[in-house]
């Protein structure tokens, strides 16, 4: 885990990519192509990229009417303007129609960093899992950012890919094949499991290794697509190690962490916990500190595993 890359630049690679595949592909930006990488799009296709300012509505009800005439729009501008600022627009006309409308969002999570909490989306995988006919992709790392946008271009309908600012370590060799809704068992365990999605994949590995020193058997689910989750293997896990916990940058409310344990108390319940931001808003700060202080570090996890496997054993 050495590389690290951060998944925006592999989402600006990515779309140049399958822009050249497919000539009905286009563009969509709010003033951000710099960050959120579809400069890279700009550069290449610039008969078919599209820059809206600062109005993320009015990008979004442009995207539902080129999808409407045919077109692929990939729209990006940050998670928070995208899932927040344009939600209605998002709901009523591209949700709602299920029009084939990919939305890109970058920078999520508190690892924005210094740009603080108005700028660190911590509600988007909420907001967006909640919509019907809604696909929600939170890749891992730059390979699954790669398959996640080949993805969502072969998905006939809305799909919403979540990005981040940060460089993050490359998980996966070139052998990787992203299956969008099948979760990717990163490795094995009996005595509990990690069900982790996005930059928290990285920690859980982290935090699994340092329980294996203890003598703590713990697998590790990297789930990358959050809608349609895989239902199956977070009840396998559940039924094969007896202990969940999940970890996400994110709101412990309403993601990754809320639809695992909907599925757990339908199908199998068994001891939880939830790493991630604990109904909070974030602050300005160094990424690093800023995951310390809200506790989303490998450490925490690793605390997280050891607190469910204590109380599986009562």
């Amino acid at each position: 885990m050495s590389t690290k890359i951060a998944t925006r630049e592999a989402y600006g690679k990515a779309l140049v990519a399958v822009g050249a595949e497919n000539p009905d592909i286009v563009v969509l930006d709010a003033d951000l192509a710099k960050s959120t990488k579809t400069i890279e799009f700009k550069k290449r296709f610039p008969d078919r990229f599209f820059d809206f300012g600062v109005a993320e509505q009015n990008m979004m009800g442009t995207a539902a009417g080129l999808a409407a005439a045919g077109k692929i729009p990939f729209c990006s501008t940050f998670a928070v303007f995208a899932a927040g600022r344009a939600f209605d627009q998002v709901r009523q006309s591209i949700a709602y129609t299920r029009l084939n409308v990919k939305i890109a969002a970058s920078h999520a999570g508190i690892t924005v960093g210094e740009d603080g909490a108005s700028h660190q989306s911590i509600e988007d995988i909420a907001l967006m899992r909640v919509l019907p006919n809604m696909t929600v992709f939170v890749p891992a790392d730059a390979r699954e950012v790669e398959g996640a946008v080949r993805a969502a271009v072969a998905i006939q309908g809305p799909v919403y890919i979540r990005l981040g600012r940060a460089p993050v370590p490359v998980l996966h060799g070139d052998d990787f094949t992203f299956v969008p809704g099948q979760a990717v068992e990163m490795r094995p365990g009996r005595d509990a499991a990690i069900i982790a999605t996005g930059i928290m994949v990285a920690a859980a590995l982290e935090a699994a290794a340092v329980l294996e020193q203890e003598g703590l058997d713990v697998r590790v689910l990297n789930i990358h697509t959050i809608k349609p989750l895989d239902v199956a293997s977070i009840v396998a896990a559940a039924r094969e190690t007896g202990a969940i916990v999940t970890a996400e940058e994110h709101s412990i409310i309403g993601g990754l962490g809320s639809a695992v344990a909907e599925v757990l108390v339908e199908h199998h319940p068994v001891p939880m916990r939830r790493v991630g931001l604990a109904d909070v808003f974030g602050e300005s700060g160094p990424p690093e500190e800023l995951l310390a202080k809200y506790g989303l570090t490998p450490a925490d996890v690793a605390d997280a595993a050891r607190a469910v496997v204590r109380r599986k054993a009562r």
